[in-house]
This record gives C-alpha cells, structure tokens and sequence, in this order.
C-alpha cells in the first residue's frame, strides 16, 4: 500500500457524523430532485438536520457554513458547482451520480441508502482536491478572479481563427502558442477537457498544474505539468473575439493585451469517500467504457 493510501486509510478511522446537512439537486432534472427528496425524509428519521435545494438556491447556499457536509445529485458540471461552493468554507461534499461519467461523483443512485449508513457511523473519509486561483487584469485592474476546480480556457471565441497567448512561467518566457486555446488544469480536471485534447490522466492527489494547448499551429504541442506552485501568466494577443472560462461556469471576453494570472488556490474542494485509497484507477476504467450517450443531469 502506497504512503498515500495508508494515510487515507487513517484518515478514515474515527471521522465525525454529520447532524447538518443540505441536498442539492439539478434544478431541470426532475430525477435529482425526487432523489434529494427521498434522501431528505430518510436522514430526518434518522435525527439528522437536513434539507433539499436546488443548486441554484441563494438562500440556501448562504446556510452553507451552518454544515458539517453537503451532498451534490447530478452529473460532473453539479459536482464542480457544489465544490466551488463548499470550498471557501471548508465543508465536505458528497457526490451523487445521475450524469453520464461521474468522475467525480462517490455514489450511484441505487447505493445512497447504505453509504449514508458508512457516513453516519464514522466510516470515511475526505479527500482533498486542488484548486486554481484565476484572474483576468486588465493594465492595472483585476477584472475578475475566479477558483476552479477542473480548469481554466484561455480560447478563441466564434471565428474560426487562432489567437497567439504569450506565457510565462515564475515570470520566466515560455513561449508564445499560437492555438484555438490553452487550458490551464488541475489533476482533477485532466480526466476532462484535457483529456479530450489528449492530455496526460494525472493522479488527483497531485498539486500540480497541467498546460495542454487547443489545435496548436508551429508551436509547443505536447502537454506541460508545471512544479507545485508555479505561477503562470498569459497574455492574449488577438485581432478578435476570445473568452476565459472557468470550470465552464463563466465565459467572459478577454480583449488584445489582457493577463489570465493562474496559480494555486488557497482553497482545497473535499470530497467524502467511502470506496477504498486506490478507488480512483478502478472508477477510472470503468467510466471510460461506459456508453458516450449525452449527460442529461450536466
């Protein structure tokens, strides 16, 4: 057994019950919401505080740090809204699958019943994901800044044309890619759009950052993964549309000149764990060879 799992392995002995929870559904997949309902009245009779909402819901999102943990119904785009959201408070977050892959979801529907049994006994454990810490200036002004958990898109938007992103590393020249696009991942986000541009799989518990460009022209082709802790900064260059996206949360334009600053984020999302440390690889074929129909709970 890795050091890793050995650690996880105590880290599971001894964890504290939840008494506060809230349930968050897909506001447009009424499954999700029957689910959290079902899972509502079966952890009240048990004594639990707990409540359903879908995760659109600002009111119940301000009752975030009142919790000893949520849980999140809905594919792998819920999972990343209910990560961000628990995050800067600390809170851990139970991923229920109704999506497609579900990479980063812990239960299958049909199983909440005895996980729920786990947690409420103590048994599992948290499971600490990096995140990045993103900002887009402009001159001297910090436009927006934003923390992801899967990635930020630096791209090109409607015109089908490159744009050229000048990037530094540790304030050190890089190079300059000349692409659709860069996407800047965490080891979470390299199973995603990374992935599908033909990234490295890295191990979720690693800190470091992941650089792979979109459709590169005469430039750097091959993927990067950068020393924990390194900053990177790109500036954009481009006679037309392009955009910054975050976890494919936001989109905003990004004009000739601007700076997308990326580096570690103070804040780590934790999710709660039953399955064993090495679970990631097993879930990890599994999930590649299930049928790519659409995810209907995105």
């Amino acid at each position: 057994m890795t050091t890793a799992a050995k650690a996880a392995n105590n880290a599971r002995r001894g964890q504290k019950p939840p008494k506060r929870m809230q349930i968050y559904h897909h506001p447009k997949v009424d499954e999700s919401e029957a689910l959290a309902n079902d899972m509502v009245r079966h952890l009240r009779g048990l004594g639990l505080e707990v409540e359903a909402a879908s995760i659109t819901d600002e009111a119940a999102r301000a009752r975030i740090p009142e919790q000893d943990m949520i849980a999140v119904i809905g594919g792998d785009g819920t999972m990343l809204r209910g990560g961000g959201m628990a995050a800067p408070h600390n809170i851990p977050v139970l991923g229920v699958n109704l999506g497609r892959l579900g990479f980063l979801a812990e239960v299958q529907p049909g199983e909440w019943k005895d996980v729920f049994a786990r947690i409420l006994a103590g048994d599992y454990w948290v499971e600490e994901r990096m995140m990045l810490h993103t900002e887009h200036r402009r001159g001297d002004e910090t436009l927006g800044s934003y923390e992801v958990l899967n990635e930020t898109v630096v791209s090109r938007g409607a015109l089908a044309r490159p744009i050229r992103l000048r990037t530094r590393i540790d304030g050190d020249e890089l190079t300059t890619y000349v692409a659709d696009g860069l996407i800047v991942a965490t080891a979470t986000g390299s199973t995603a759009y990374a992935l599908a541009v033909g990234g490295p799989i890295l191990p979720p518990e690693l800190k470091n950052i992941l650089i792979i460009p979109i459709a590169p022209h005469l430039c750097i082709e091959r993927a990067i993964v950068l020393s924990h802790g390194a900053t990177l900064d790109i500036v954009v260059r481009t006679e037309h549309q392009a955009i910054i996206s975050a976890d494919g949360q936001v989109e905003v334009p990004l004009h000739d000149g601007d700076h997308v600053v990326v580096r570690n984020s103070p804040f780590v999302t934790r999710f709660v764990r039953v399955q064993d440390p090495v679970y990631f690889y097993r879930n990890l074929t599994s999930r590649m060879s299930q049928n790519p129909s659409a995810d209907k709970a995105k």
